[in-house]
């Protein structure tokens, strides 16, 4: 869907057909799944079971309407939690499946029905102007629609994972019948070139956070395969003994292969001495003219392979040399008449032969599988997050996650353009394949070893940094205080909302047998769980303009004496929290009740999660925004009737039914270091509540 044309009528017409025909055919993917119980069957251990993903692209629309305060009300809060988050095979995901108690299917259809009447009355109803722009309401719903269509994707690779008994045929959904001997691959030659990657902020089409900014470098030339790997070739590799031959291998990808046990493609089906190829939805002949379907670690692996019986150079394409090869094709999705590979749902629900889709020397630079690359996904200069999904991309700024470019046969909407930048974890399998280059360009190896975002390096600082102007760190304090209003009893369960990157989560594990540290931006749960799992984090602090200093936070330097094991980091709303976060001994809700959007609401529900007799504690310097609150939900900080209202009297008026107040507040100051030269000095109140006999 193009931006920048029409009126703001034509664009609100286009908007809610473009919504709705997303919405239709991905339940119309789900209409491939042959009984109720597909819908609870974990296609592999690691993800969800597909009721899950189900909801969550629904949820996501209501989600992040909420975020931006653009609608009032939830459609269904139990389940807007429970479908949340917990999507990708990130450290923080919660894959237990003792927590859940799934709806039944008819309830998630009638939730999904209730979505999509809600979204069409806002896209009705919603202020509109043309271009759509990053700050447009107008972005929270293209911004839902392209997240469907990834989830469009990604379950059906599910799908694909499930026992065929789960699944059945659909008109719609049907494979490709064509297949035969493949092509016999070669090298072709390619110059290279100049490439200038990233796009600009007035960009006609929607993009996902990583794809704008800035990047330039000079692609030396290099000879590429003129097709995608197929079956058959990638049966050499099989039949060579690949799978079973360490130095083929990296330590990560060899780490993989024998965890798992792999002998050939994930979608080869052994058939006595034969092979046979599952689709989506049926188990049918190989198809060795097809390309194979592997993760990164197969791939790289193969090139390794290639390598030794060449004596060349084999390697993955970066991202830049996939660029050189896509330059040969002039348009984009969505302005082609017809597209130029097995891309967009224009052919077939599968994969087809390599040798279909001709582009100058080349097949299948675009469509059929996707390419994985060499290239570690990273941002271009210029990035910067959306605030109302400021966890898209940067989680998979870590080194671990490789660039896969050109889109597959289920690919469509952001997946399908030019620019498009989507990564995975090298162990990942999507509809993926790859083609090999011969190539001298440079491999860069793990990114990021520091970590940049100035955010989270400034409360890494704040947490586990110096101490500045002789004022003690703050999450200690604050952990200590918590301790203090024990009264030396031991306590089970502690709930830190608002856990920030990790720190008063930690310290309550001194006294606490399990710790739940939770808060809403997964850049901050990302640097706590790397630094429980490594023992070390590492970031970059400003000193002055573009100078700074590099420093480490270690555990062993400040918890010798504390079990880490003991807390279990998660992502979650604070104001729509799942079910299973409760019995708490101790609530400490540190710095958060003034940036939440509905503070009162928090603090009518908080006594579900703590037992009777249970402790909350709540810090805040009370710096109200309407950035994050909108004013009529202040607790205090206005005027009421003429007479001034505190946030302190309006603790008071809203928890008094529920908690009684057992000491007087605490001024606990905090020093927040922004530069060598420029500190925040700031003073929360501590407020101490226990919860009265129910």
């Amino acid at each position: 869907m193009v931006l920048n044309t029409g009126t703001p009528e034509e664009k609100r017409q286009e908007l809610s057909r473009y919504f709705c025909e997303t919405f239709d055919l991905y339940d119309c993917l789900f209409e491939t799944l042959g009984n109720d119980q597909a819908y609870y069957r974990k296609a592999i251990s690691l993800r969800h079971p597909l009721i899950f993903y189900y909801g969550h692209t629904a949820s996501f629309f209501i989600n992040k309407l909420i975020a931006a305060r653009l609608i009032p009300e939830r459609v269904d809060s139990d389940i807007e939690a429970m479908v949340a988050i917990g999507v990708d095979e990130m450290s923080w995901d919660d894959l237990d499946e003792k927590n859940y108690d799934w709806p039944t299917v008819e309830a998630m259809k009638g939730y999904r029905q209730k979505v999509r009447k809600r979204i069409l009355s806002f896209i009705d109803t919603m202020p509109l102007e043309v271009p759509i722009t990053w700050d447009s309401p107008a972005w929270l719903i293209m911004m839902g629609i392209e997240h469907e269509r990834i989830h469009l994707e990604t379950s059906s690779v599910l799908i694909r994972q499930l026992p065929l008994a789960y699944v059945q045929p659909h008109p719609y959904w049907q494979h490709c019948r064509s297949s035969g001997t493949a092509p016999e691959n070669q090298l072709i030659e390619h110059p290279g070139g100049h490439q200038i990657l990233g796009k600009s902020f007035d960009d006609p089409l929607y993009g996902w956070d990583n794809e704008y900014g800035h990047f330039e470098e000079s692609v030396p030339p290099f000879k590429a395969s003129q097709f995608l790997v197929s079956n058959q070739e990638f049966l050499e590799f099989v039949q060579d003994g690949g799978y079973s031959t360490e130095k083929y291998w990296s330590d990560e990808g060899w780490a993989w292969a024998t965890f798992v046990k792999a002998m050939h493609p994930e979608f080869w089906v052994p058939s006595g001495e034969h092979y046979r190829y599952r689709t989506m939805l049926e188990e049918i002949e190989m198809p060795w003219d097809w390309p194979v379907d592997v993760n990164c670690h197969e791939a790289q692996a193969f090139c390794r392979w290639k390598s030794d019986v060449t004596g060349k150079q084999i390697q993955l394409p970066t991202e830049s040399e996939w660029y050189c090869l896509r330059d040969s094709i002039d348009t984009d999705q969505p302005y082609w008449e017809q597209a130029p590979g097995n891309i967009n749902l224009e052919y077939w629900a599968s994969s087809c032969p390599v040798d279909q889709f001709k582009t100058g020397d080349f097949y299948d630079v675009i469509g059929n599988v996707w390419q994985w690359t060499a290239t570690p996904i990273d941002a271009f200069e210029g990035f910067k997050v959306h605030p109302y999904y400021d966890d898209f991309s940067t989680p998979t700024f870590d080194g671990k996650h490789n660039l896969i470019k050109g889109g597959c046969w289920i690919s469509t909407g952001n997946y399908a353009i030019r620019d498009s930048r989507y990564a995975f974890r090298r162990h990942f399998f999507q509809h993926a394949g790859f083609r090999y280059v011969e190539s001298t360009a440079e491999r860069k190896g793990t990114l990021n070893p520091y970590e940049t975002d100035s955010l989270v390096a400034q409360y890494l600082e704040f947490h586990y940094g110096d101490q500045y102007f002789g004022v003690e760190n703050y999450p200690v304090a604050c952990a200590r205080v918590c301790q203090e209003l024990l009264n030396d009893q031991s306590g089970t369960r502690a709930l830190d909302l608002g856990c920030s990157v990790g720190r008063s989560s930690f310290e309550l594990a001194r006294w606490f047998k399990h710790v739940d540290g939770i808060d809403f931006s997964a850049r901050f749960i990302c640097a706590a769980s790397e630094l429980q799992r490594n023992g070390k984090i590492r970031y970059f602090v400003p000193t002055e303009g573009e100078l700074g200093e590099y420093r480490e936070a270690r555990l062993e330097d400040f918890a010798e004496d504390i079990d880490a094991s003991r807390v279990l980091f998660t992502q979650g709303d604070a104001c729509n929290l799942k079910p299973k976060y409760n019995n708490y001994d101790l609530v400490f809700a540190g710095n958060l009740i003034d940036r939440l959007n509905d503070p009162e609401g928090f603090l009518h529900s908080i006594h579900e999660r703590i037992r009777p007799g249970g402790l909350l504690v709540i810090t805040s310097p009370y710096t109200w925004l309407e950035e994050y609150t909108s004013k009529d939900k202040w607790l205090g900080g206005v005027r009421e009737n003429g007479e001034a209202m505190t946030t302190y009297a309006g603790l008071q008026r809203v928890l008094s039914q529920r908690f009684e107040e057992v000491q007087s507040p605490m001024d606990i100051p905090f020093v927040i270091r922004e530069t060598a030269r420029k500190h925040q000095h700031t003073v929360a109140q501590a407020t101490f509540w226990r919860k009265k006999p129910e």
